[in-house]
């Protein structure tokens, strides 16, 4: 089901798409909190890929027009196994075609931004070269930063949510005031992009605006 949630503004700079991937929405804690604070905005569209289709017939033209008519893109997923729900991929192999997305014709994403917001269970200092998943999240990223690469847009760090296992109800819940805030000043703001690819993660840079 796609899900608009408007309500009336003076003026909007960006139009946010938030495609949503998450095969177990009803267990979890932090997703419900970040998705129950998204800004009632016209300019915000909130996409649940696997309640739309789960049969996995993804309409490919219509995710395209949702694309092209929208100036940031979102993937909201957790991450499994250091990668994302299988939906997800096969989304982005049918969606993101060669002629449209990519390749000498394909301009229809070109200087868009897109960023993904990712849930895990794992705690930031896991998650280096030291820690027990020896990896940071960026460089678990690094074919998502591609793809977006390929497709001459603008990708922005993540914002990652650590620790989701032993989360408390109001910690889930501050995290979601937390990206409500941010979705509200990504529509209404210009982004200075190499200010905010500075930093490892959106939510450090996010926290810089709110000083």
């Amino acid at each position: 089901m796609l899900r608009i949630f408007q309500k009336t503004a003076t003026m909007s700079i960006n139009k946010i798409l938030i495609l949503f991937f998450h095969p177990l929405f009803e267990k979890s804690c932090v997703n419900k909190a970040l998705v129950q604070n998204i800004p009632s905005s016209k300019h915000i569209t909130f996409h649940d890929i696997y309640e739309e289709y789960p049969n996995f017939d993804i309409d490919v033209k219509r995710e395209q027009l949702l694309l092209a008519n929208h100036d940031i893109i979102i993937w909201h997923h957790p991450m499994y196994w250091y990668n994302c729900p299988p939906l997800m991929k096969q989304w982005m192999d049918m969606v993101l075609e060669y002629g449209w997305a990519y390749g000498k014709k394909g301009n229809m994403l070109k200087n868009k931004i897109i960023f993904q917001v990712i849930t895990t269970g794992g705690d930031r200092e896991s998650f280096c070269e030291m820690g027990n998943d020896r990896n940071r999240i960026v460089n678990l990223l690094e074919s998502f930063t591609q793809t977006a690469t390929v497709c001459n847009m603008e990708y922005l760090p993540p914002f990652v949510v650590h620790g989701t296992y032993k989360m408390k109800r109001d910690d889930c819940a501050n995290k979601g005031l937390i990206y409500g805030r941010l979705l509200d000043y990504l529509v209404k703001n210009n982004l200075e992009i190499s200010e905010i690819a500075s930093h490892e993660y959106l939510n450090d840079w996010f926290s810089t605006k709110q000083n």
